[in-house]
């Protein structure tokens, strides 16, 4: 069985690093010995998984055994264990299979994510600061930091953009799915008549990458200097801090303005253009296999409508996966695990369709 000879590979290297992680030789330097024990890990939980599986092959070979025995008083119950094996040799399976798909590079990355009012002016700028509320609460229940890095707010606290980190292990793998115009729906505050309106704001989500994943060159870079201002225009410090970072061939343009430095400001500005040029080359080549793009779940464009957040009727829908759920306020709370495990259910089930095909 193919499953089995790719497992058995996986386990003789998990085997071989154990051997290798016990050499006095590999224990006295510690590079080797952090990049052996940083694959063991990986390893790991895919060695347990087969090691399982193996085990159940065994206990059904046994109970066919068993069953083929004449007369055998316990036939009827090693029935019945025979089936509840099969089931979980299936489970096992299926586990392992999601397992040995390729992942996605930046999974373990921090997030740099993007919320940008769009139609409805200043409640669509309310509904970016409610969002920004919303993935700061979802942070901090899988324990991650979030830091703001640039923001552009509005007289009535609402943002114009809003710009911010967010860090913690495997972040990216659960927030890349926030991706594309998020919709409100509901009774602004400034109208009279009670009529609903109906407000977007964009979201990108970028994964933070290494400065030697995306080279920069500083010829391609205008760099501007220029003295921050607050919410009012009221000057939040006496220097030329703030920084905008326009990148001549892509044409993108950055601008920090929240650290009390200029060095502070400049080197977030070139961490987040690292992040939209390694996010437009990946554009680029999905775009170039794009059957398999369209077949990925959850990483739509922005310009792709994913979510509505329905107020009078308390509800929230993704329209991905057609799925809805009648608690708003939990939802503004922070509980996007319902949706974001669903996607990524429906993203591993299309890449094991693909494979098989």
């Amino acid at each position: 069985m193919e499953l089995v000879e790719k497992l058995s590979g996986i386990e003789a290297r998990y085997e071989e690093l154990e051997r290798l992680m016990a050499d006095p030789d590999v224990i006295s330097d510690h590079v080797k010995m952090a990049e052996y024990a940083q694959e063991r890990a990986k390893l790991e939980p895919i060695v347990t998984a087969f090691r399982e599986y193996q085990g159940v092959l065994k206990e059904i070979e046994d109970t066919r055994e068993l069953l083929s025995e004449d007369g055998d008083e316990l036939a009827e119950l090693a029935q019945e264990e025979l089936e509840s094996l099969e089931r979980r040799r299936e489970e096992l399976e299926r586990h392992l299979q999601v397992m040995l798909l390729p992942r996605d590079p930046r999974d373990e990355k921090n997030v740099i994510m993007e919320i940008r009012a769009g139609a409805g002016g200043e409640e669509a700028a309310l509904f970016a600061a409610d969002l920004f509320r919303m993935y700061v609460k979802y942070a901090e229940s899988h324990g991650w930091k979030v830091e703001v890095l640039n923001t552009h707010e509005t007289g009535v606290g609402g943002y114009k953009e809003i710009v911010f980190e967010v860090r913690g292990k495997g972040a990216y793998s659960r927030l890349k799915y926030e991706s594309g115009v998020h919709r409100v729906q509901r009774v602004p505050v400034t109208e009279s008549q009670g009529r609903i309106h109906t407000s977007t704001a964009t979201v990108a989500v970028l994964a933070e990458i290494d400065d030697v994943e995306v080279e920069i060159k500083e010829s391609d870079l205008r760099i501007d200097v220029f003295r921050s201002r607050g919410p009012g225009g009221q000057s939040v410090n006496t220097t030329d801090s703030a920084v905008r970072i326009t990148h001549i061939p892509t044409g993108i343009v950055v601008t920090c303005r929240d650290e009390r430095s200029q060095l502070q400001n400049r080197a977030r500005a070139l961490s987040i253009l690292r992040a939209k040029l390694y996010e437009m080359e990946m554009q680029r080549r999905w775009a170039e296999r794009d059957e398999a793009r369209r077949s990925q779940v959850g990483h739509g464009e922005r310009s792709e409508k994913i979510r509505t957040y329905n107020f009078p009727q308390n509800r929230v829908t993704d329209h991905r996966i057609g799925m809805t759920v009648h608690n708003l306020d939990a939802v503004l709370e922070g509980d996007l695990d319902p949706f974001i495990d669903e996607l990524a259910t429906r993203e591993q089930a299309e890449k094991l369709r693909a494979v098989g095909a």
